[in-house]
């Protein structure tokens, strides 16, 4: 797949040749699902917590005795069918998390790559870094690779992530304050950020990288 290249000011500078094996594979639905949800559940804190009728406070004394009095019987106020009494199998911390096959999370990746370069939102720019560490230099690059868009839309409105060709501390400086710009690098994407970008501005040797990163994976 061919993607042209642009420079830092939204100029054309030439063209690259994407990897079809990760640009170019058919849709596969369910392991974009599967990658997702394996995400999101590793990410539950797990921490919701109730208490049972044997760890509400309160007194085990029978609130009143068991027959003649017209009443159900009771054996104590903590019953769940009780105000403030405890809770019939409510919540307990507990741990969410699990593990997909290492295949089957890297053809994910692979797929939604691909999903997003035949939907025109991966945009290819030459390799850069923000010297200053300042937002405001990161959101001029991003305006300019809006091709005529309001300016600060694609850093304040648009979910957009940014793939490096390594960890770039200044880049990711300069776009902490951007509330809907996502930084990941090509050996650790995220497939729910890939999958919910509306644009995914790619570093040019993020694109080589990744070619490398995935060969090397499938020889192993």
């Amino acid at each position: 797949m061919e993607k042209k290249v642009y420079s830092i000011d939204g100029k054309e500078l030439r063209t690259i040749n994407l990897d079809d094996k990760i640009f170019g594979l058919p849709i596969n639905e369910d392991v974009i699902y599967y990658a997702i949800t394996n995400e999101l559940a590793n990410m539950r804190v797990g921490t919701a917590c109730t208490k049972t009728r044997a760890e509400v406070h309160g007194s085990n004394a029978k609130p009143y005795k068991q027959k003649g009095t017209g009443n159900a019987r009771r054996g104590d106020k903590k019953s769940p069918i009780m105000v403030g009494g405890g809770t019939i199998f409510g919540p307990k911390p507990r741990d969410y998390s699990y593990a997909i096959p290492k295949k089957e999370k890297r053809l994910a990746m692979k797929t939604i790559l691909s999903l997003q370069a035949q939907a025109d939102r991966v945009t290819v720019v030459e390799d850069f870094t923000i010297e200053s560490g300042k937002t405001k230099d990161l959101v001029k690059i991003l305006t300019n690779l809006t091709q005529g868009e309001k300016p600060l839309q694609a850093a304040k409105k648009t979910r957009t992530v940014i793939l490096l060709k390594d960890d770039d501390k200044l880049i990711k400086q300069a776009g902490r304050n951007l509330r809907n710009v996502h930084f990941l690098s090509f050996n650790r994407l995220r497939a729910h950020d890939l999958f919910y970008a509306r644009k995914i501005v790619m570093l040019e040797g993020a694109a080589q990288n990744l070619s490398d990163f995935y060969a090397e994976k499938e020889a192993q």
